[in-house]
């Protein structure tokens, strides 16, 4: 069922829209389950409170399931987090978006599936993340605020597609039905839209770089035929002929099929090849640069990775580093929503770092930057924008890494500190110039400065230092109840405690310019008791109450020197119980004493960074006594 709407104005159309759902669900859903599709999280509240009104005003009754039980409905409502959630569930209504808490959305989903609530709301773009069906789909307008483009969209029409899709219980109903609500003036487009067959396209040509640098690394693409052949195996290759004016196709014969791909695989090799990701010989040949390797490791795009090797410096700090990772393409595609450019500019007036002046509050890598700084800060934000820092955390923990692998080729240890730093940062929402003890759970700037106020015979300075407190001074000092207690113990229990131990190679027999060899062994320390109790598995599972998913710990093993700043070698591990690993570098070009430092750094934690001074002396090697002694003989 189509239902058109004359309104203009996009407000004044969803208002208009709210009395013809609420008909639509009674009308067409028999009391059968309901799904009604809306455009943003915020309307997805306002739909489920106006169904809500409707239904006790004119009927005095609710969307609850025939065998629902009102007392079980209301335990289960006085469990929610969302005041508005637990309104509406009552009535037999619920609604979910991005930003709910997993344990929101898994008894509402399960409720829905019941059957004990018949009607769900939800905004357009968790369509694809919600696996259940009803007998009635109801699209709320078929347009969206897009940010970027400052104006409202429409809908993929494979989105709209797959919500009509959802109409569908097989083995129950014989029929689903579905009522699309649009503006008056798009409604013969959508209808032509969905009753005629809608072709499936590739766009694999939008995407080729980095399926390209991937193949090449992996010596699946070696030359320029073999990319030209690459793509004769995919469907963008049998779409060309078939609808030639979606990919710009001047003709169908084989000429013009052979032109269009040939100058596509040449583009994109060409801004491979630009990009540092690839060599490109005069014959054709196509050969990995580190950079692609890089990128094609840590699934970074091959324009990211271009970013970081031109932006980076010797000289760049944690600042630029933090800069470097919000211009990442991978948060181009973050939403901009309507109003959100006034609430970052907000946020960011009140952050202890001045953004950029270049800085755009319509820019997605904008938004990036000022949730990445709000992380660091601990700032509240609005439920949209923390479901958006979820997502920038997320892909932040994988672009640091490539980060450090440009910057140790080029042989620069403190930005590569630097950005071991932010990764810390990261995991536990934090300024590196934050106070350590502020990762433990619950810990607040009063405890801290209790902490620090504590005149004992040691000063607390650290997560090891509240362990080792007696129980009684513990808890005057940390003032928190038992199960905020257990939270803190079971942070301070994981905290890693590594034991580094190291030797040098055949020390006494080091030359100008041979390899130079560190044995590096670290040994976690676990009491006998918790050794007992705990699973393997557990060890090196980091405890980080901010970021949002699981991690494990990894360790950063680096070897150089801080007076010239170069980074010698680096090896990054994981860490259960103990681990060996050995560290290969060319000793210097001089003989003569060199103080390089071995540093241990930790990808999760902060304050638990170790350092060890590994004192060498450089020989004469065997081709700089022949060159000396040449020079003699002249």
């Amino acid at each position: 069922y189509f239902h058109s709407f004359d309104q203009s104005n996009f407000a004044s159309r969803l208002m208009a829209m709210g009395k013809p759902v609420y008909n639509a669900v009674t009308r067409y859903s028999e009391g059968k389950p309901s799904i009604v599709f809306v455009p943003s999280r915020r309307q997805a509240q306002l739909t489920a409170i106006d169904l809500m009104t409707y239904h006790q005003s004119i009927d005095g009754k609710t969307f609850l399931g025939k065998e629902s039980n009102t007392e079980e409905i209301s335990t289960v409502a006085e469990n929610l987090r969302e005041p508005a959630l637990q309104q509406v569930t009552t009535f037999g209504i619920g609604f979910l978006h991005d930003g709910m808490i997993e344990n929101d959305w898994d008894k509402i989903l399960e409720l829905y599936k019941k059957g004990i609530i018949t009607v769900l709301v939800c905004p357009m773009d968790i369509c694809w993340n919600i696996k259940c069906y009803s007998h009635l789909v109801v699209i709320m307008g078929t347009e969206t605020f897009d940010g970027r483009e400052r104006r409202y969209v429409d809908y993929p029409i494979a989105d709209i597609l797959h919500m009509m899709g959802m109409a569908s219980r097989q083995a129950i109903d014989n029929s689903g039905k579905c009522v699309i609500m649009c503006h008056t003036p798009k409604k013969e487009h959508l209808k032509k839209l969905l009753y005629d067959p809608l072709p499936v396209e590739s766009h694999l040509d939008h995407y080729l770089h980095d399926h390209f640098n991937s193949e090449i690394v992996t010596k699946t693409i070696s030359s320029m035929q073999d990319a030209v052949d690459y793509i004769t195996w995919t469907l963008l290759y049998r779409r060309l002929s078939k609808n030639p004016n979606y990919y710009n196709l001047q003709g169908t014969s084989n000429v013009h099929l052979s032109e269009h791909i040939s100058e596509m695989v040449e583009t994109v090799l060409g801004d491979l090849e630009a990009s540092k990701c690839c060599q490109l010989t005069d014959d054709g040949d196509v050969s990995p640069l580190n950079l692609g390797m890089i990128a094609a490791y840590y699934y970074v795009q091959y324009e990211t990775i271009e970013l970081i090797a031109a932006s980076l410096t010797a000289k760049t700090k944690v600042r630029g580093v933090l800069e470097i990772l919000s211009h990442a393409s991978e948060f181009g595609t973050l939403p901009i929503r309507q109003g959100e450019e006034k609430a970052l500019h907000i946020l960011a007036r009140n952050l202890p770092q001045k953004l950029p002046e270049s800085a755009q509050f319509q820019d997605p890598r904008t938004k990036a930057l000022v949730l990445l700084h709000c992380h660091f800060s601990r700032k509240a934000l609005s439920t949209d924008l923390r479901t958006d820092q979820k997502r920038v955390l997320c892909e932040s923990i994988n672009l640091i890494p490539a980060i450090v692998d440009v910057i140790s080729s080029n042989g620069w240890l403190k930005p590569a500190l630097a950005a071991m730093e932010l990764s810390q940062m990261v995991v536990q929402g934090l300024w590196n110039k934050d106070n350590v003890l502020l990762q433990i759970p619950h810990f607040t700037t009063e405890i801290v400065e209790r902490c620090e106020a504590y005149d004992g015979e040691e000063k607390i300075e650290s997560v090891f230092d509240i362990l080792t407190l007696d129980d009684d001074v513990r808890n005057d000092l940390l003032r928190l109840p038992d199960e905020k207690m257990a939270d803190v113990a079971v942070f301070c229990n994981n905290y890693p405690n590594v034991e580094v131990t190291f030797q040098v190679i055949d020390s006494d027999d080091i030359t100008t310019n041979d390899p130079v060899q560190i044995s590096v062994r670290l040994e976690r320390e676990i009491d006998d008791e918790e050794d007992e109790d705990q699973d393997d598995s557990d060890l090196g599972k980091v405890a980080a109450p901010l970021f949002p998913k699981d991690k494990r710990e990894g360790w950063w093993i680096v070897i150089g020197d801080a007076k010239t700043n170069s980074l010698m070698s680096l090896k990054r591990v994981t860490l259960e119980k103990s681990q060996k690993i050995t560290l290969e570098f060319m000793a210097p070009e001089e003989p003569g004493d060199y103080n390089l430092t071995l540093f241990c750094m930790s990808d999760s934690y902060l304050g638990c960074d170790q350092e060890y001074s590994v004192p060498i002396s450089v020989a004469v090697g065997d081709s700089d006594d022949d060159a000396s002694s040449g020079d003699e003989s002249e």
